[in-house]
């Protein structure tokens, strides 16, 4: 299997200390940010749960100082919120929300579908075809780089066009939609399809097809949108059949993990 470099522009102030961890990697506050992150993916917390800055604080043995910049983080990327002299809870899962999303998603690829079309620039996108449009014995197995590849993907269209500022919003979209996308490929017929889907939006946009290549964009990012919805749903209501038990009132009333090394 052949590996391919994407060069995908990130956002430059992606990396700015008031914007977000990724400049902050490694800090105790990024610890305890990338820590209640996937407590929230896995749904070990669950939407609606609350808990104060002196829980976390309390089970992770740190001051309250690095845990109210984790989830002041949190709270930008739209997965926590604060309540005045309540706490902080876990933000309710809001389809509609990330419905809009999905939906901004598809107007802006569409667009960048368009511009490379228009400006003749679709060889821009030749390092996605060599990854994309492979022989079944040439594609990656393992789902989880396959998710990774899938994101470059996406991202690699708005990238080719060369608007950073487009490259910038469609990241943020990107990182508000992750909690749900990620499910797209737990199941395996998941991994063929998005190859398959991915070459024939290729093979339309080489052929200088914009229309067909639009239509196929949407109704790809349509289908992983219905997919991922149904394994979500199914999810949290295992979880909250798991978390009824005493286990998950022991997390809810501060049973965090222990203190981070």
């Amino acid at each position: 299997m052949k590996t391919v470099t994407i060069d995908v522009v990130e956002p430059a102030d992606m990396h700015s200390p008031e914007l977000g961890p990724a400049s902050s990697a490694g800090s105790l506050a990024a610890q305890i940010y990338a820590r209640l992150k996937a407590d929230i993916f896995d749904f070990r917390l669950l939407p609606g749960d609350r808990f104060s800055e002196g829980d976390v604080a309390t089970r992770m043995q740190v001051s309250r100082t690095p845990v109210r910049q984790a989830l002041f983080w949190l709270q930008r990327e739209g997965y926590v919120e604060v309540h005045f002299k309540s706490g902080w809870q876990v933000r309710e899962f809001d389809f509609k929300y990330f419905e809009d999303l999905y939906e901004i998603r598809i107007m802006m690829e569409s667009a960048a579908i368009a511009r490379l079309v228009r400006e003749g620039a679709v060889d821009a996108l030749m390092p996605l075809r060599e990854i994309w449009c492979v022989a079944p014995a040439q594609r990656e197995p393992e789902p989880a780089k396959v998710a990774a590849l899938d994101e470059a993907f996406h991202a690699g269209l708005i990238a080719a066009i060369g608007n950073l500022e487009m490259v910038r919003m469609h990241f943020d979209v990107t990182e508000r939609i992750r909690i749900i996308r990620r499910l797209d490929f737990t199941k395996a017929p998941r991994v063929v399809a998005t190859y398959e889907e991915h070459a024939a939006i290729l093979d339309a946009i080489h052929s200088r097809d914009v229309g067909l290549a639009q239509a196929r964009i949407e109704a790809h990012i349509k289908q992983s949108q219905a997919e991922v919805k149904q394994i979500t749903l199914h999810m949290l209501h295992s979880a909250r059949e798991r978390f009824d038990s005493l286990a998950r009132r022991d997390l809810v009333s501060g049973d965090f993990p222990g203190p981070l090394k």
